[in-house]
């Protein structure tokens, strides 16, 4: 089992002194999100400044590039760094049209065609073959050799697609290297829902299940003392409301016979409660959506919920995470558990 880091802060100046502490904690992949910042100028400065650590994005939303822009930034930062995993997803139809301004149809068959577009790009430049893709949503038929970059020494980057529902999930089976499972998630879900589709898309397509990767990022709860494990359960109780509160994810809560809380939280979002929602996350539901305890068990129920079902993990925590000392105790704790 692989263990990830995020990028907390990505203003540049900052990225160097990140990736060299990650890459020195031991963490195995240092991931750059798309939220106020561009994912990828970051990962630039983080290739530079380090020399084993995978390098990805998490996620850089697709829709608002276009396949040959998106080629171009993953080609040009996995032949850089020949550790660079293109992690993908759709964003929302609203940020899409209303922050990109750009088209949004049919999310799971054009995230496919969006992939597969990608493909015939890198090959056209690291195998020479003549770029013809046509699809109902892409078309890419032109490229010359002064447009052509030099083939990558490394190949072509993997791909990761981030999914929750099951069509987006099929296709990450289909036609993606990894499948990035949302947090909002638990092992019953995991276990019964989200493994099966995305084994099910993979061998749809002629491919072994245990090709696709799945990185998962775990909701923690943890401290060295009442205080810190109090307000982590309060931030993390905090988060877990407000996604139970999207519509979107719904079929998690119903999995597990919440479903009716669901409307309930949507409409104290909508009244702008957000304390009180966190309120309505109960004991029960922490320990189902989180892992809960002292560093060294929260590390072996890790392993006990997850080692069989995700390839690489990370902690979603509280906001500026947690202390050193509580990390490496955690960490120690995947990996003793996990070699045991």
């Amino acid at each position: 089992m692989k263990i990830d880091t995020i990028l907390f802060d990505a203003r540049l100046h900052t990225v160097a002194g990140q990736v060299t502490g990650a890459e020195g904690f031991g963490y195995d992949g240092f991931w750059s999100a798309e939220t106020g910042h561009d994912p990828f100028l970051p990962l630039v400065l983080a290739a530079e400044h380090s020399e084993t650590i995978e390098l990805g994005t998490a996620i850089a939303v697709a829709f608002a590039r276009n396949p040959m822009s998106m080629a171009y930034l993953a080609h040009d930062l996995h032949a850089y760094s020949g550790r660079f995993i293109l992690g993908l997803g759709s964003q929302i139809k609203p940020h899409i049209e209303k922050r990109f301004s750009m088209p949004w149809s049919s999310p799971a068959r054009r995230m496919k065609e969006y992939i597969q577009a990608l493909h015939a790009i890198w090959d056209a430049w690291n195998e020479g073959t003549q770029l013809r893709f046509k699809g109902d949503f892409y078309t890419h038929l032109l490229m010359t050799p002064f447009f052509s970059p030099p083939p990558s020494p490394h190949g072509k980057p993997r791909v990761f697609l981030a999914a929750v529902g099951p069509l987006m999930t099929r296709v990450a089976g289909e036609v993606a290297d990894g499948l990035m499972a949302h947090g909002f998630t638990t092992e019953a879900y995991l276990r019964e829902v989200t493994i099966p589709t995305l084994r099910e898309g993979a061998e749809a397509a002629g491919r072994n299940p245990g090709d696709v990767e799945v990185a998962l990022p775990v909701f923690v709860v943890t401290g060295r003392n009442e205080e810190d494990l109090a307000a982590s359960a309060a931030a993390v109780r905090q988060q877990i409301a407000f996604y139970a509160s999207t519509p979107a994810y719904r079929g998690v809560l119903d999995h597990h016979g919440w479903g009716d809380l669901q409307g309930e939280l949507t409409a104290m979002s909508k009244r702008g409660e957000w304390q009180e929602m966190a309120d309505l996350v109960d004991d029960e539901m922490l320990a189902t959506f989180a892992v809960v305890g002292e560093p060294a068990a929260v590390g072996r129920e890790i392993v006990a919920r997850y080692g069989d079902l995700a390839d690489r993990i990370s902690f979603y925590t509280r906001p500026g995470g947690l202390d050193d000392e509580t990390l490496r105790t955690l960490v120690d704790a995947i990996r003793e558990a996990a070699e045991g």
